[in-house]
């Protein structure tokens, strides 16, 4: 797996046992890297980057912010989408990650500009942005199957200037 990627603030204790199951090495693996594929503008190019790395079955749950997507290979070309805006886009830290009987919880920072491409006819204005969201995953046999995110991109979207009145364009 490639870089380390950005620093972990908070995490719980594990014991001996813990240290040697599926749980913790997920996190340290397999939800690092979807993560860090997912959120690199590089990288990120739709739902075969990710692919690798989650069950066939996979399921994924952001409603409100991601309507349309059940999977995080979903999730990863409509991201790779938002990323084509904010090119710069990039996690500062895991503010707080624990692993635990097949479960991993992410709380992050990120931040980013649109320095890319139009979002929804809105043309590149250089506006900057940092947020917090939570992620919780599920690993099963090493790979992904559940992703749940919770976010608020209206406070995201409010910085970068992509709302118009109330609405989000």
């Amino acid at each position: 797996m490639a870089g380390q990627g950005p620093p972990t603030k908070t995490s719980t204790t594990q014991t001996a046992a813990e240290e040697v199951e599926d749980p913790p090495a997920a996190f340290n693996t397999v939800v690092k890297e979807y993560m860090r594929i997912a959120y690199s503008p590089t990288e990120n190019k739709g739902r075969s980057s990710v692919a690798h790395l989650c069950t066939e079955d996979s399921v994924f749950d952001a409603p409100t912010t991601f309507p349309g997507c059940e999977t995080p290979l979903d999730y990863a070309e409509s991201h790779a989408k938002v990323m084509s805006a904010i090119a710069d886009l990039h996690i500062t830290s895991f503010d707080i990650a624990f692993a635990k009987e097949g479960h991993v919880l992410l709380r992050y920072s990120a931040e980013g500009s649109h320095c890319g491409k139009p979002h929804n006819g809105i043309e590149p204005s250089g506006n900057k942005a940092k947020w917090h969201a939570a992620a919780i995953f599920e690993v099963r046999d090493g790979k992904v199957y559940s992703f749940t995110k919770e976010w608020d991109k209206l406070h995201m979207w409010k910085q970068l200037g992509w709302m118009r009145g109330d609405e989000y364009a």
